[in-house]
Parts: structure tokens; sequence; C-alpha cells
């Protein structure tokens, strides 16, 4: 029996999002999820701007993710769980502002992910060169090492997250070679805490043609003693809910996992992955 699950998505209580909580949840049934995650963005850093964030107020913004997913996951019982997340970005920032966004709730599962470097924009908003990349990297592998060693959270969202843009602005995919040995830090600090890695499947749908992280870097993790891998699409919109999540659990497999990672009340739980 296949188990599908996808515990990354973001609702309209993401900056970046478009859809309703309930939306959201209709159309994990029509695909056939079991269980959902509901993760909206918390960009740690800017609870001190307030009503003045670009991403406007992230602390109401995630305590009515939270409110709505208590308020429609009644609807979908015996059909969907639908669990309270959070996206925490740049938990290491601002340690103060992290903490407190993580006693907004008892959430349920926290992805911890680096957007941008301090000071700096998002790497979305980045221009690139080839002469400028190998160094931004480091830094920004360096910062997920710092991450992974030191803050709250229960699965590293997206370790590649640069590389879709610089792949897609570029047209180059950067050999990771350099950053080997901080990755191979990375997972052994996330084997040590207990943490999971992600594989996001939003790669898949864009130039870079990969899952972030891809799989080589996946079985690499593997190799080392990784146990916890989580799957999620990345959804901003309804329509993209479990996108790819069938064929990154079936890639997480050839990986030589056997389950793939969710979490309840933020203490891991293994689904098989069918044969």
């Amino acid at each position: 029996m296949k188990i599908l699950c996808d515990i990354h998505v973001h609702s309209e209580n993401s900056f970046d999002g478009e859809s309703s909580v309930r939306e959201i949840c209709a159309s994990a049934v029509e695909k056939g999820l079991s269980l959902i995650a509901i993760t909206d963005h918390m960009e740690a850093p800017e609870i001190k701007n307030g009503d003045k964030s670009p991403y406007g107020n992230m602390m109401k913004q995630i305590a009515k993710s939270v409110s709505d997913v208590d308020a429609v996951a009644p609807e979908f019982e015996g059909k969907l769980e639908v669990l309270r997340g959070m996206e925490l970005g740049e938990p290491m920032h601002e340690p103060k502002l992290t903490k407190k966004a993580l006693e907004i709730a008892d959430f349920d599962f926290i992805l911890a992910s680096v957007h941008n470097l301090k000071g700096e924009q998002d790497f979305y908003d980045l221009e690139y060169t080839e002469e400028g990349y190998g160094e931004l990297l480091k830094r920004y592998f360096d910062e997920l090492l710092d991450t992974a060693e030191n803050a709250e959270f229960d699965s590293l969202a997206h370790l590649t997250y640069p590389l879709r843009y610089i792949v897609e602005r570029l047209g180059i995919k950067p050999d990771l070679t350099p950053y080997r040995d901080t990755i191979d830090d990375i997972f052994r600090a996330l084997i040590k805490r207990e943490k999971a890695l992600e594989m996001n499947t939003s790669g898949l749908f864009s130039p870079i043609g990969t899952t972030l992280p891809d799989i080589d870097l996946i079985r690499r993790f593997r190799e080392l003693g990784g146990k916890y891998v989580t799957v999620g699409s990345d959804a901003h919109q309804s329509s993209r809910v479990a996108q790819g999540v069938e064929r990154g659990i079936e890639l997480i497999r050839t990986c030589g996992f056997e389950h793939y990672t969710v979490f309840e009340k933020r203490r891991p739980r293994m689904v098989e992955i069918w044969y």
C-alpha cells in the first residue's frame, strides 16, 4: 500500500502562499495523501519588524496558520491527518526571536531553513556571477552547519536551496566538491542530534531538474548513518500539493532507505516505503 505524506506546504498565511488551509487539505485528499503538515513561513529575524516587515507580521501569520489548522483538521478526520508545522527561517540569526517563534504553539513539526545570509537578501533576490557564487556557497554551507549543530528543529529544509537560482540564472550547476567536507559535517550533526534531512521535490519542476538535495547527497547521508528523511513539495498553491512527492519517496528508496519520516508532536514516525 502506498502511503503518501507531504510535510512542507504553505498556505495563504505565508507571504507567498495563495491557498487556504481548507483548500490545501481538500487537494491533499483528492491526490491520495494520508497526512499533510502546514509549514508556513516564519523568518525569525523579521519578528522585530512587526507590521512593518515586507513579509507581513509573521507572529500574527503563524498564529493564524495554527488556528486554521486546528479549525480545519476535524473536518478531515478519518481522511487526512493535518498537522501544525512551521518553516523556521534563519534560526541562528537572532536566537531570542527564534525562541519567541517556537513558543507560538505546540507544533508537530519544525523545518529549519536558511533563505538568506545575515544582513543580506534572500537567495531568490540575489544577482549571481560565475566569479562570485563560490564564496557565497561557502558561507551558506557554513551557516547550515551552525544551524544543524545548534538550532531547534526537526528537519533541515532544501539543503541546496541556492543552486535552484544559480542554475536558473547562470545555466551552471555548481560543483559541490569544495564543500563536501562541510556537507558531511552537516550530515554528521543531523545524525548525532537525531534530526532529519528533507528531500524537497520542488527542484524537479525548475531548471535544476533534481530534488533539493539530489539523490547523491541523500545517498551520502545514508552512508554516514542517516536515518530520518522527510519529503515535501514546498507547495505554495493547493494545485501543487503532493507535486513530486511519490517520485521523491521512490528516489529515497533507491538510496537505500526502507522508510521515510513524518513528525507528530515533534517526534519522528517512520513510514514504510512500498516495493
